[in-house]
């Protein structure tokens, strides 16, 4: 009677099978890449976890005969593409290479059912782990087998695993998240089924692994090695992309993961950039580097987890992807700078251009310096930096020398394009000269002399308008510092602005009219403008 059997050293199953793929992840990979490999369109994931707890992972390949369960699966070490070439029969570039996938099952169980369809015959065997480890050295390790006849056009694989390692309930989101960072199959039609006591719960393909991102920008690959000034000899056969978000990403999913032929070689990382920047927090994406499974060299772990970046060619291609990241955070902080100035733009009464211009020097390189920081290096969502820079803003508005005296509406609006267009001393002429006419006006005496009217419409004793009662001394003092103050915006601010417009050069040049007392006396105005807006006549 014909046998199945496998050569092994008991030692090769303890170190490559129960310790190389003991997390559930790695090892179901590794069922996952069977069934690509065998052309099964999609693969069925099934978890058990209420009566006995077992997975049962079943496809509709090509299946196996006893021929190739013999020559093929239960060879380990069998470099299948040395056998077989690159391609499958279905013209899917094959995943498998080095022959020790099959040791996953024994990391995560110590019975292994295999049930392969294939020519009309349908061959059951099981792999025992105490049995196996308990074999002779030097012996062959020879499964039980059953077969029978089945339906011609019946194929594929189903493997399940029992006496399970695993204690705890299986979760499933976690399962699925895993699995699609480990895969990146040329051919997307292909998918993973995942249930959970026969229950269908999620289902997989190429888009799943970033699904929930929110791409800010994008790098697509080999378009964007284009712009890359290297002589890298594969650069063009990259393909892949970089990706970018708003919010900062969790730190699992930073990082950029190369594939090979569908599958992972690399988990995510910066390939040696220096990460002091906020961009790695905000990076992610993933590059086929196909070219390196087909070195050979082979620079790829057993477990598929790293590339060996010791020998020349890796070395090569780090240097390039470092490269391409360096010249991607450079483009991002261009490009976040831009959105971010753009939304500001749209929330600031002013462009943040036009704004700089219009503050003074000595304030102007603090408050750019103060928003470029929250632009570029804070890591403030941009709906946040626009809120901030807008408070921003409203602090230290366009002339925030002018904002901040807190002008009477009247004086404002008499002496703001004077003030902007930098003609100081006919703000405040223009200023002196309405709160002169407006308390003549209020207090109906206009006898052409202005400083003799302001003591006629102010004076404590008999003026017109009384801006307090003068019941008593401190009242009697703020009437008559009225009366002098306006006499005294007649003398100093009106005359020697409006009696010879030499003067007007001459306060300039000579620095006795400056922005600051330009300033000082529209205050002077509106605080008198005030009192007369409370004014009331004498006997009302």
């Amino acid at each position: 009677m014909e046998e199945l059997k496998m050569s092994f050293d008991p030692n090769t199953i303890q170190h490559l099978g129960i310790k190389m793929y003991s997390s559930l992840p790695t090892a179901i990979a590794e069922l996952v890449a069977n069934a690509y490999d065998a052309c099964s369109p999609e693969v069925h994931i099934k978890l058990y976890d209420n009566d006995e707890k077992k997975i049962v992972v079943e496809d509709t390949g090509i299946g196996m005969t006893f021929e190739e369960i013999n020559s093929h699966f239960l060879r380990i070490g069998r470099n299948r593409r040395e056998e077989e070439g690159k391609e499958t029969t279905c013209d899917r570039i094959a995943t498998g290479k080095k022959g020790l996938g099959k040791l996953a099952f024994f990391g995560i169980g110590d019975t292994i059912v295999i049930t392969t369809k294939k020519d009309s015959k349908k061959i059951t065997f099981n792999l025992d782990w105490n049995d196996l480890i308990n074999t002779p050295s030097g012996e062959d390790y020879k499964p039980k087998h059953e077969d029978e006849n089945c339906g011609k056009d019946e194929h594929g694989t189903m493997i399940t695993l029992r006496n399970l390692k695993r204690k705890t309930k299986f979760s499933v989101e976690p399962l699925a998240d895993s699995l699609a960072k480990l895969f990146n199959f040329p051919d997307e039609r292909f998918k993973v089924i995942i249930y959970l006591n026969e229950k269908k719960e999620i289902e997989i393909d190429n888009k799943s692994k970033y699904v929930n991102i929110e791409s800010e920008f994008e790098w697509k690959f080999p378009d964007f090695s284009e712009g890359i000034t290297s002589e890298y000899e594969n650069k063009f056969e990259i393909k892949g992309k970089i990706i970018t978000t708003e919010k900062p990403l969790k730190p699992g999913m930073r990082g950029i993961t190369l594939f090979a032929n569908g599958r992972l070689i690399n988990l995510p990382e910066f390939f040696g950039s220096s990460q002091s920047s906020h961009f790695f927090s905000y990076t992610t994406g993933w590059l086929d580097v196909d070219f390196v499974d087909n070195w050979d060299e082979d620079v790829i772990s057993t477990n598929r987890q790293s590339i060996n970046w010791e020998t020349e060619k890796t070395g090569e291609l780090k240097a390039f992807i470092r490269q391409c990241l360096s010249k991607i955070q450079q483009e991002w902080r261009e490009k976040k700078k831009k959105k971010s100035t753009e939304e500001i733009n749209r929330n600031i009464p002013s462009n943040l251009r036009d704004w700089y211009e219009k503050l003074p020097l000595e304030v102007r390189g603090k408050v750019e310096n103060i928003i470029t920081s929250v632009i570029e290096e804070s890591q403030l969502p941009q709906s946040k930096q626009s809120e901030v820079v807008r408070t921003f803003h409203d602090l230290i508005p366009e002339y925030p020398y002018y904002h901040w005296r807190h002008l009477h509406s009247e004086i404002k609006n008499i002496s703001k394009d004077d003030y902007i267009n930098k003609k100081y001393f006919d703000a405040a002429e223009k200023a002196s000269r309405l709160y002169i006419q407006k308390s003549k006006d209020k207090a109906g005496v206009d006898s052409g002399r202005d400083s003799a009217d302001m003591g006629v419409i102010y004076n404590p004793g008999n003026g017109v308008l009384m801006v307090t009662k003068c019941n008593d001394t401190t009242e009697k003092n703020i009437q008559n510092g009225q009366e002098m103050l306006s006499k005294g915006i007649v003398v100093g601010c009106r005359n020697p602005l409006t009696h010879n417009p030499e003067y007007q050069k001459k306060l300039v040049d000579t620095r006795l009219f400056t922005e600051k007392d330009c300033l000082d006396m529209l205050s002077l105005i509106s605080h008198l403008f005030s009192r007369l807006d409370n004014a009331e006549k004498r006997g009302d």
